[in-house]
């Protein structure tokens, strides 16, 4: 029987000590709406959500039966960008959004995945790339929160 997962909860919302198992995905895989996937344990499930969501390492997936999966990060090759001058970091972000590119932000460090035309432009720049073997989680914007929504409505009031 191919059970449904379409429930989703971010990591500290839901009992993560009765996960029943785990599903390890890169960032393309959890994020997405509907597909069928495989757990670490070798259970066929399909992710069945309302609607697309950027799961984070430490989310919880809610199969129709009740159990509860943990989502893990699997590490992904990326490229690491830094700048001599820390400041200029926020030059690079705003290229690297001007071009609709997934970006994390971290302290001192940008991160995005392999693309040899924009790691040029950033080494043009004076960027220092490095690439790392690590799980990605890029910014998803205000607009991608779950309670944003409810965010809006109490600054309008």
């Amino acid at each position: 029987m191919l059970h449904h997962a379409s429930v989703h909860r971010p990591s500290g919302d839901w009992p993560r000590q009765d996960a029943a198992g785990a599903l390890t995905l890169d960032f393309e895989a959890r994020h997405r709406r509907r597909i069928l996937l495989r757990t670490d344990q070798g259970e066929e499930i399909l992710l069945d959500l309302p609607r697309a969501v950027a799961m984070a390492d430490g989310d919880g997936l809610q199969l129709e039966d009740g159990r509860w999966l943990e989502v893990r990060a699997a590490p992904e090759t990326l490229i690491e960008i830094r700048h001599p001058a820390p400041a200029q970091l926020v030059r690079l972000a705003w290229h690297l959004g001007n071009r609709h590119l997934p970006t994390e932000i971290g302290t001192g460090v940008l991160c995005i995945r392999p693309n040899p035309v924009i790691e040029a432009m950033l080494v043009g720049l004076g960027a220092v790339l490095a690439e790392v073997q690590r799980p990605f989680q890029p910014e998803g914007g205000a607009h991608r929160r779950a309670d944003s929504h409810e965010i809006l409505r109490h600054h309008e009031h």
